[in-house]
């Protein structure tokens, strides 16, 4: 969702990029050269990025993990939570996910102990990152048109999972694919596909975007 995270820091919202982990270890990198890509990307996307460092590999969810990420939402008051979409193949990401609704409901909570105020997020949106060979069924796609070129540049800053493993690089075109046609079905030239649990509501019809 990295073009939409760039066209939401230029339209002013305050966004922070929460890494669980640090991703490591992976067969070209190490937990430094990781960091350096990570700061590399959240500049280029223009956010406030934070680690958590839990670890990776063997992620849990369980208390202290929730905690730590609701200590994260209410510090933020973040209103709005995006995670991983919930059916993966990938063990970190449906851990993360399961953390993240979790915590979500956690952070709103008075009687317990935690940095910053009471919040419970408003909405809850799952991007598509998932390892299952299937096609993803969005409830909205998000229009990231001329956000593309900085999108592609925060991938690639992570060189050592991106740049570095030929086989690797393809993702990086096939991304670039999915995003063209999924911006075809609503007449425009990228866009990133979001699901939620919970319904949109509408003021008007003027903001949707017709083909």
């Amino acid at each position: 969702m990295g073009g939409t995270i760039a066209k939401l820091t230029e339209q002013g919202h305050d966004v922070l990029l929460l890494d669980i982990t640090n991703g490591e270890p992976t067969p070209h990198g190490d937990p430094q050269t990781r960091a350096v890509e990570a700061a590399k990307a959240a500049e280029i996307l223009g956010v406030k990025r934070r680690l958590l460092d839990l670890p990776n590999r063997v992620l849990e969810h369980n208390i202290e993990s929730r905690h730590l990420v609701a200590g994260v939402i209410r510090e933020h008051q973040a209103q709005i939570v995006f995670a991983p979409y919930f059916q993966d193949a990938h063990p970190d990401h449906v851990a993360t996910t399961r953390i993240v609704e979790d915590a979500r409901f956690d952070a709103k909570l008075t009687k317990i102990d935690l940095p910053g105020e009471p919040i419970y997020p408003k909405w809850l949106f799952y991007y598509y990152c998932t390892h299952l060979r299937w096609v993803a069924d969005p409830s909205f796609l998000f229009d990231i048109t001329g956000y593309e070129d900085r999108k592609r540049q925060s991938i690639v800053a992570y060189e050592t999972q991106f740049v570095m493993p030929q086989r690797n690089r393809r993702v990086v075109e096939w991304i670039k694919s999915a995003n063209e046609y999924l911006g075809s079905r609503i007449g425009v030239t990228s866009a990133e596909p979001f699901y939620t649990k919970e319904p949109l509501g509408l003021t008007g019809l003027e903001s949707l975007t017709m083909v």
